[in-house]
């Protein structure tokens, strides 16, 4: 099991470079850091008085890693769920926010177990998670991934300007379903049939 940290710096890996993307609704991004991020911190990196896109672009990997480390896993609790799925949640928290726990937590409560869709990793969450992970530990990793990813394809149907970020020009899956995908059993994968059969009506 990889620790927390090196967690982090996949997620960073995964992210990429400096991205300023209109279609993207966290705007200026380098290493997964948004703007939005930086600017709900008070994070000033040249030192300039505001947070704008040059804050963006200062963004290194050691200070996006300690970011999502302090901001993304810490802050809400993360480290309180059962490891297996901590890796695939903090991925999704850096993503999506707090989604991420929102999914899990429809997932969990589809499940049978009760609990608030609130975003938030309190103790009533935590013991319905615990109780679904103890009932089958590998299912409810896959299970979440799968969620993962029927979020991103909700996301496309939803809203045109992301569907992009699911879909390749090419037809193939997009970014947004390859990280899902990353966190779920081979055998769970979309075939590119499925996975085209799933965005045609997008066409």
């Amino acid at each position: 099991m990889h620790s927390v940290r090196q967690i982090a710096t996949q997620i960073v890996a995964r992210e990429g470079g400096f991205v300023n993307d209109p279609d993207d609704p966290g705007g200026a991004t380098k290493h997964g850091v948004t703007i939005g991020t930086l600017r709900s911190l008070g994070l000033d990196l040249d030192g300039d008085g505001d947070v704008d896109v040059d804050d963006v672009r200062r963004v290194d990997r050691k200070t996006a890693t300690d970011l999502f480390l302090r901001h993304y896993f810490e802050a809400p609790g993360i480290g309180r769920l059962p490891q297996a799925l901590q890796p695939s949640v903090f991925d999704m928290q850096v993503n999506a926010g707090a989604n991420a726990v929102k999914i899990l937590q429809r997932l969990v409560r589809d499940m049978g177990h009760a609990v608030a869709v609130d975003g938030i990793i309190g103790p009533q969450t935590v013991a319905a998670v615990e109780a679904a992970h103890n009932a089958a530990p590998r299912h409810i990793v896959d299970a979440y991934g799968i969620a993962r990813r029927n979020y991103y394809y909700r996301l496309g149907d939803a809203r045109p300007a992301l569907r992009k970020f699911a879909c390749a020009r090419s037809g193939d899956k997009g970014g947004w379903i390859k990280r899902a995908e990353e966190f779920i059993s081979a055998r769970y994968h979309l075939t590119d049939a499925e996975h085209e059969a799933r965005v045609a009506a997008w066409d």
